[in-house]
């Protein structure tokens, strides 16, 4: 009883009373300052994430309009370079291509093919050369590349070579 009659007296001390009464006001003035401060806070982050996420948003839309932007373009150059493989002359020239590349490989790989293919080459310059001077009538010059003999080749070079030997002299 003793114990609790200390504490009584304790408590009905004016000095000891005021001074929890104060220590409990300061108590509860700093928690609604710490709420105060932390609704604060919590504003403030709320304002930043609603902006981040607004600037992600954003970003993201771009990404996918200039996504779709490249794969429109993406389109567009197989469909351009699908017409021009389409365009008359185009398929000739990589064809010429492809030719010229198996020249090159076979100059490397047989040793007697560079001799023999540069003799028909000459042979074919001059045959296009007499061509374009008009000796060769247009129409036999295209049904000779269209499939015609060697021997009707032949007959054409000889009498290309035979009507440029009166024109010489």
């Amino acid at each position: 009883m003793e114990q609790t009659n200390w504490v009584a007296t304790l408590l009905s001390n004016p000095y000891v009373s005021g001074l929890l009464i104060a220590i409990i006001f300061f108590l509860y003035i700093r928690s609604l300052l710490k709420i105060r401060q932390m609704g604060q806070d919590t504003k403030k982050l709320r304002e930043h994430l609603h902006t981040k996420l607004e600037i992600d948003s954003a970003d993201n839309e771009r990404r996918k309009a200039e996504a779709e932007k490249l794969k429109q373009e993406r389109d567009n150059l197989r469909n351009m370079v699908q017409v021009l493989n389409q365009k008359p002359g185009r398929q000739e020239l990589r064809q010429a291509q492809v030719y010229q590349k198996a020249v090159e490989i076979m100059f490397e790989k047989s040793p007697g093919f560079a001799p023999a293919w540069q003799i028909t080459l000459k042979e074919a310059e001059e045959e296009m050369k007499s061509a374009e001077r008009g000796i060769i009538p247009f129409f036999k010059r295209m049904t000779s590349t269209a499939g015609s003999s060697t021997s009707d080749s032949e007959r054409n070079r000889k009498k290309t070579l035979e009507l440029e030997e009166p024109a010489g002299s």
